[in-house]
């Protein structure tokens, strides 16, 4: 009897560590096929810019300063790099898409000199120009994580479905009735692009982000909506801004 425990642990001891071999195996697989197509979408992100007429910059520095300390772009300096930035006009309205990426404190990736390990985080943002100019505004979708980091409940439009899923921050009352008093609301409760993308008013720019590499599918998605909710406010929104 003690002789098939001891042939059983063997076993369940080989069954283990052949398991944890083949999962470091599959994950190394996936990673270098993952960067391989995270590395051709950026060779077709430096190809579509120059066939659209848009201009394009593998890196630039200096060109995001003014957007630092908020929403993706999360620390204030100079001469920040911008990566893949492309500039243009889509759908008849300027814009400027980039890469933006930093290292985060996390329990594996790359050790500083320091002895923390430190991961690449890339957060892609688009900025397109609106017809005029407003006051602050962020459209965020509501979630258990966010509620935690950021306790401003928001405000709300009074549409109960909305309200659920978004939140709503605001610095003037009239920009905030105005913006969403037209077909925003409904619209954004209709596509699926709006539950992935946040929204933040600045000035005259409309800007939505994600964490991820460039691609140029995510490109068009990604100007296209920022257009669509541009095409539902009403022009009353920026007259009276």
């Amino acid at each position: 009897m003690e002789l098939l425990v001891g042939i059983l642990v063997k076993v369940l001891l080989f069954a283990v560590i052949a398991g944890l071999f083949t999962l470091v195996i599959t994950m190394s697989v996936r990673g270098r096929r993952q960067e391989a197509r995270i590395r051709n979408e950026w060779e077709q992100i430096a190809q579509i810019a120059p066939e659209r007429g848009w201009t394009y910059h593998p890196c630039t520095r200096g060109q995001i300063d003014q957007y630092g300390g908020m929403g993706p772009i999360l620390y204030k300096g100079e001469n920040q790099a911008a990566w893949h930035y492309t500039t243009g006009e889509f759908r008849g309205r300027p814009f400027t898409y980039f890469e933006y990426r930093y290292k985060r404190s996390t329990v594996d990736g790359d050790v500083n000199d320091f002895g923390e390990h430190r991961r690449l985080v890339i957060k892609a943002v688009f900025i397109i120009t609106a017809p005029g100019s407003g006051p602050y505004m962020e459209i965020l979708r509501r979630s258990k994580l966010g509620a935690v980091l950021d306790g401003r409940p928001g405000k709300r439009v009074g549409v109960a479905e909305f309200d659920k899923e978004f939140k709503v921050l605001v610095k003037d009352e009239d920009f905030f009735q105005n913006a969403l008093s037209g077909g925003v609301v409904p619209f954004m409760l209709a596509d699926h692009r709006a539950k992935k993308s946040p929204l933040r008013f600045r000035d005259n720019e409309l800007i939505t982000w994600y964490t991820g590499a460039l691609s140029p599918q995510t490109v068009d998605e990604k100007l296209n909506y920022l257009c669509d909710v541009l095409d539902r406010i009403p022009a009353q929104a920026w007259t009276a801004a």
